[in-house]
């Protein structure tokens, strides 16, 4: 399967229908199925790195799957009693602006509503990454980035609707820290990245020095695959329950709908592809984790087509073209 495998992703890169494509795990059951790195420019955020030749070491970013890393690490600090559960008032664990506690519709928000992207709050990520008019950029420009994220104006009622935000992941951020008292590449590496054996890894900061819990990780692509892995064995791991089962299944259980039709769990995308589950993470420029349960399949692919509206055309075309109809 590996031979015809590659051979259709070589006619693909041939024909010029993977634009973009840096590398490809696809793991089934354990087994590597397919591994492959190319050749093209990468970013580090905004910063051209050159030319990159990717190998099964090269670290490359993965954007906003980081969201989901995070929610992974939200479960393991809820499992051991370090941050609040999903139904605690989210200002509860931010003491420090009691102002805004005291705002009754802001004292609403929970700990759920920043888990499902749904604080009701104004938030607009469909702008350029390079103007301040977007707001995870703004946040980073901002004095305090939970002042920031906290007080935006209240549009609607939370919980109402879903709408794309870094900053809800930010906040998650935040309460893992100081549950843990550690910082996320700290905690990530004594609770999820050690126990998976994943040995290299980079958490990007912004100007003061925080992990950004949206979009800082980097991570081989094998390594990213067995993140997926993680969650098709429910959390456990080489006989350790790295995460705890009750979490993953509260994780991937669809809250809400998104604006392009997917379903929403806790900062993974739940949809349906060729009649099967679909669980994915997802970063600007094609950066890709899918899980599909019932094929006990992952994919992790990463790319380099940030800002590109057509971005996903690629990850989506390696898996519907390439992988799925080779799966029995």
């Amino acid at each position: 399967m590996t031979t015809q495998l590659r051979a259709r992703l070589n006619d693909m890169l041939q024909a010029g229908q993977v634009g973009g494509l840096h590398a490809v795990a696809a793991v089934r059951g354990g087994q590597t199925l397919l591994e492959y790195y190319g050749t093209g420019e990468d970013f580090a955020w905004g910063d051209s790195l050159g030319v990159v030749e990717f190998g099964p070491e090269t670290l490359h970013d993965i954007r906003s799957v980081t969201k989901s890393v995070t929610a992974l690490l939200y479960g393991i600090a809820h499992g051991e009693g370090l941050v609040p559960p999903p139904a605690e008032p989210l200002l509860r664990g931010f003491p420090q602006y009691p102002d805004l506690a005291a705002d009754p519709q802001r004292a609403r928000l929970t700990v759920e509503h920043a888990l499902t992207m749904s604080l009701g709050v104004e938030w607009r990520e469909d702008l350029p990454y390079n103007s301040a008019a977007n707001a995870e950029i703004a946040m980073e420009l901002a004095p305090d980035r939970y002042r920031y994220i906290l007080e935006r104006p209240i549009i609607e009622a939370a919980g109402a609707r879903w709408t794309y935000c870094g900053g809800a992941t930010a906040l998650l951020g935040r309460l893992i820290a100081d549950g843990t008292g550690r910082s996320l590449p700290q905690y990530g590496q004594a609770v999820l990245f050690a126990p998976l054996g994943i040995d290299s890894f980079k958490w990007m900061t912004g100007a003061d020095g925080v992990a950004s819990a949206a979009s800082g990780l980097r991570l081989a692509p094998r390594d990213l695959a067995r993140l997926g892995e993680l969650l098709l064995a429910e959390g456990a791991w080489d006989g350790q329950q790295i995460v705890p089962e009750d979490w993953i299944r509260a994780m991937l259980q669809p809250r809400l709908q998104t604006s392009w039709g997917a379903q929403y769990g806790y900062q993974w995308y739940i949809e349906s592809i060729e009649g099967r589950r679909l669980v994915a993470g997802m970063g600007n420029g094609g950066q890709r984790l899918f899980v599909l349960p019932d094929l006990d399949l992952t994919v992790a692919i990463t790319a380099g087509n940030y800002d590109d509206p057509d971005q996903w055309r690629t990850p989506l075309g390696v898996l519907e073209r390439i992988i799925l109809p080779a799966m029995a």
